[in-house]
């Protein structure tokens, strides 16, 4: 089967927003009190942001390099998250409603700008229509085959219980499948036609409306291919260029055959890339706390990530490969300098990495400036939009970084090829016709002489170009090529992107 991937993917830098979470409008009214903006997160605490926040924020966007907006659940909803949604056609009047969703599509649009919202099809909130039908009927409702009821609540003999005690056990005695066995997120039922139906028409709509595509929740949760090859189909006839990017943390060919998504959120780069980078600096107390992370994230030295890169670029085609979406981190996960201990060269790299592999880069909002936290609540706290609490120096590499990629289509569309590895640094060539680019890394705390192989080439430079602070910025290091061998010297805790040029004389 053939894999058609949106063009538009290939050229974007996505920036993750937590909407409660980023910017606050005064022009979206408030209807009581909020948790203060600069406290520490909390599991239930709402802070108040909204989508004209993000709205007037473009301009900070646009700046940094960001061309694609991925926003976490904006639908209504009575969780900060909005992953317990209750109404499917109507933006949170907390984010300012379907009006303020307008606007930003405008304003982001206007600015050449991308959307894409988050659609959490395999649960509800309690407070889902359906779901309180049957609350208020029971087993006489007509919405009963629309979840996935016990026995006992279908024959009528027992009642629903989504508000079991506090000391309850997780899932016990709710007369209902819940993801996870949590109360508040009632299991959507698929499978049934109405259901199906339905939630494809919310897909449909929300495209209609001029959104640019859906990050979709838990979708191995759907264990159903012919839903996810009907959305795919209904998707891509209201919107041909739609982006359909799954959630699943894992490596999974199967899904993107052509038939469903076109993408995944590519968790498994994010840990080669952490544990090549962060090294002594890991903060394995942080890592062996996530569900993911503890399991795969692991030290590697220049040799096995580029083993493990091989592997991960060799398991789709080409052209998934460049869509895929490469994040350091994301809402559920600890953010990427607190899985690095706070070492600001380890996160350099890692955006470095990030922003020149194939793939559409996904900066987690706050990164760029430094913000810390660890899991689930502590990833997820307020955008501090006073400059005198980032870390600027970090958000002028991150940009820079960011507007070399969008100079370089090389970065974006070229090949890419590990051609040298040893200790603890790696480089990879990307290349596209005849244009030849080095992106080289040192993980390790001393200068690295790196070897290199370049095929096809007689004599050759390598000119730095960038990023701004890494040490390709000023030429402090620097290579040469001859018959297809070359040698790089890379600093400590350091990389950079080098120009093959074929001009440069020899020394």
């Amino acid at each position: 089967m053939s894999v058609d991937t949106p063009a538009w993917v290939r050229d974007a830098v996505f920036y993750q927003v937590f909407p409660d979470r980023f910017a606050a409008s005064e022009r979206v009214p408030k209807p009581g009190e909020l948790e203060p903006w600069d406290t520490p997160p909390t599991t239930h605490g709402f802070k108040g942001g909204d989508l004209l926040g993000v709205t007037e924020k473009l301009p900070y966007l646009e700046e940094l390099g960001v061309t694609a907006i991925y926003l976490s659940p904006i639908f209504q909803s009575a969780s900060n998250h909005r992953y317990h949604t209750y109404d499917y056609f109507a933006v949170d009047p907390l984010l300012g409603g379907n009006a303020a969703l307008r606007e930003l599509l405008d304003r982001a649009h206007e600015r050449g700008m991308r959307v894409v919202l988050d659609g959490v099809f395999n649960h509800t909130g309690r407070g889902f229509w359906p779901f309180h039908h049957i609350l208020e009927a029971g087993a006489a409702s007509p919405y009963r085959d629309w979840f996935h009821l016990d026995p006992e609540v279908l024959a009528g003999r027992r009642l629903l219980t989504p508000y079991p005690p506090h000391d309850a056990m997780t899932g016990s005695s709710l007369g209902y499948e819940a993801w996870w066995g949590l109360p508040a997120l009632p299991k959507l039922n698929t499978v049934h036609p109405p259901v199906r139906e339905f939630l494809l028409s919310v897909a449909e709509h929300w495209l209609r409306f001029g959104i640019d595509g859906w990050r979709l929740d838990v979708p191995v949760e759907i264990d159903d291919v012919a839903f996810w090859q009907a959305f795919r189909r209904r998707c891509r006839a209201v919107r041909p260029d739609a982006y359909l990017v799954g959630e699943i943390w894992g490596i999974a060919p199967e899904w993107l055959r052509g038939d469903r998504f076109d993408a995944l959120m590519d968790y498994p780069l994010a840990e080669a890339i952490l544990g090549f980078v962060g090294g002594p600096s890991l903060d394995h107390g942080v890592v062996a706390a996530h569900h993911e992370y503890g399991r795969w994230l692991r030290p590697l030295d220049g040799p096995r990530f580029a083993a493990r890169l091989v592997e991960l670029l060799g398991a789709y085609d080409p052209d998934v490969v460049a869509v895929q979406l490469n994040l350091l981190g994301s809402h559920d996960t600890p953010r990427a300098l607190t899985v690095l201990g706070g070492d600001g060269a380890a996160i350099r790299m890692a955006t470095l990495l990030q922003a020149t592999l194939p793939g559409a880069p996904c900066i987690y909002y706050g990164d760029e400036i430094g913000l810390t936290g660890g899991n689930d609540p502590a990833c997820r706290g307020a955008f501090p939009w006073d400059a005198a609490r980032w870390d600027v120096d970090l958000r002028a590499f991150v940009r820079s970084v960011l507007h070399l990629r969008a100079a370089e289509p090389t970065l974006r569309h070229g090949s890419t090829t590990a051609i040298g590895a040893v200790g603890s640094a790696i480089a990879l060539e990307r290349r596209l016709g005849d244009e030849r680019v080095v992106v080289a890394v040192n993980a390790g705390e001393a200068a690295v002489d790196l070897p290199l192989t370049l095929p096809g080439i007689s004599t050759a430079g390598l000119v730095p170009i960038g990023p701004a602070g890494s040490a390709a910025a000023d030429g402090s290091a620097d290579g040469r090529v001859r018959d297809g061998f070359g040698r790089l010297t890379v600093p400590a805790r350091d990389g950079g992107v080098w120009r093959v040029r074929d001009d440069v004389g020899a020394r």
